[in-house]
C-alpha cells in the first residue's frame, strides 16, 4: 500500500495552524473554460467567485420544483441520505442529489457547472459531495464556522485542496435570511483544530458541528485578519469557493427560506485514502469513492 503524506495534520492535541502547501488554481492560462482571467486572479487571491446569474429563472423554477418534489417525497425523508432539523423535524439537507435526481444530475454535467471546476482544478472532476440544502424560514439553524477541507482531509482522505465548491442560490438571498459568509484570503492557512473524531462523528457534525471546530481565538484572529464576506443575491446567483476557505453560515429566523443547490467538485488527480484523522470512512453519500469523471 502506498504511504501518503500528511501535509495537513489535524484533530491532535492542539490547534496548529500551518501555510497551504498546494496551489489555489491549477489550471493554466490556457485551460479552456467560462471563467475569464481576471475571475480566475480573484478566486486565487480571495478564495471564491460570485457569480450574478449562473442560471436563468425558468431554470431556477425547474431546479427549485424539483427540490420541493424531494423534500415532500415520504421515501426521501425515510432515507439515510436525508438529515432532519432536531428542533423543527424538518428537512435541512439532502446528500447525493446527483444520484437521486436527473434533474440535479443534468446540473453537475452543464458545461456552465463543470467547465468552471475543470478550469479551477486543472483537470477532470468527479462528485465528492452534491446536497440540497433546505433552510425554512422560522428558525432554521445555521452551520458553524470551518474548512470544508480540514473534514474531507480528516474524515473522508482527500490528500491535498484541489477541489472546489458550488453553491448555487434557489430562494432570494437576503442579508438577513441565514446567508453564506466567507473569510476572504483564509484559504491560504490550513488550520489543523484540536481533538479527537468519535466514530460516527458524520451522525452529529451534519446536524451541529463538534468535533473539527476552530477555537474562538483562532477565529478571532482570522476574521481580524481577512474580514468576512456575506453573500446576498437573486436566485439563481451562485458562489465558487475553496475548499479550504473559512466559511460559515446563521440562523435563518426570517420568513423567508433560504434553500441551495450544493455540488463538490474534485480532482480525479486528487482521489481519496483512508482517513487521515478517523477511525472509519464516512458514507460514500458524504464522501464519494466513485472517482468517475463528470461527462
Amino acid at each position: 500500500m502506498t504511504t501518503v503524506t500528511d501535509l495537513y495534520p489535524t484533530r491532535g492535541t492542539t490547534e496548529v495552524s500551518v501555510p497551504r502547501q498546494d496551489p489555489v488554481v491549477w489550471g493554466g492560462p490556457d485551460t479552456p473554460g467560462p471563467v475569464t482571467a481576471a475571475e480566475l486572479q480573484a478566486y486565487e487571491r480571495d478564495g471564491f467567485l460570485a457569480c450574478e446569474q449562473l442560471i436563468g429563472d425558468e431554470e431556477v423554477g425547474v431546479y427549485h420544483a424539483e427540490l420541493e418534489r424531494l423534500v415532500a417525497d415520504p421515501a426521501i425523508r425515510a432515507d439515510a441520505r436525508s438529515i432532519v432539523e432536531p428542533r423543527s423535524k424538518e428537512i435541512r439537507s439532502v446528500f447525493e442529489v446527483h444520484r437521486i435526481s436527473e434533474v440535479f444530475a443534468s446540473l453537475v454535467r452543464d458545461e456552465r457547472v463543470v467547465g468552471r471546476a475543470r478550469q479551477i482544478l486543472g483537470s477532470d472532476v468527479y462528485v465528492h459531495q452534491s446536497r440540497i440544502n433546505v433552510k425554512p424560514g422560522f428558525g432554521a439553524s445555521g452551520f458553524y464556522w470551518h474548512s470544508d477541507f480540514e473534514t474531507w482531509h480528516a474524515e473522508d482522505g482527500l490528500p491535498n485542496m484541489r477541489t472546489v465548491s458550488v453553491s448555487i442560490a434557489l430562494t432570494e438571498n437576503y442579508a438577513t435570511n441565514g446567508g453564506l459568509m466567507i473569510m476572504p484570503g483564509s484559504h491560504r492557512t490550513f488550520l489543523g483544530c484540536a481533538g479527537a473524531t468519535p466514530e460516527d462523528n458524520y451522525k452529529k457534525s451534519l446536524q451541529m458541528q463538534d468535533a473539527g471546530t476552530p477555537s474562538d481565538e483562532a477565529l478571532t484572529a482570522m476574521a481580524s485578519a481577512y474580514g468576512i464576506r456575506l453573500f446576498t443575491g437573486r436566485a439563481g446567483s451562485a458562489t465558487w469557493f475553496d475548499c479550504n476557505a473559512m466559511h460559515g453560515s446563521g440562523d435563518n429566523i426570517t420568513p423567508f427560506p433560504r434553500s441551495n443547490v450544493f455540488i463538490v467538485f474534485n480532482s480525479v488527480e486528487n482521489k481519496a485514502v483512508e482517513p487521515f484523522a478517523a477511525p472509519i470512512r464516512r458514507p460514500e453519500y458524504i464522501g464519494a469513492r466513485d472517482f468517475t469523471p463528470v461527462r
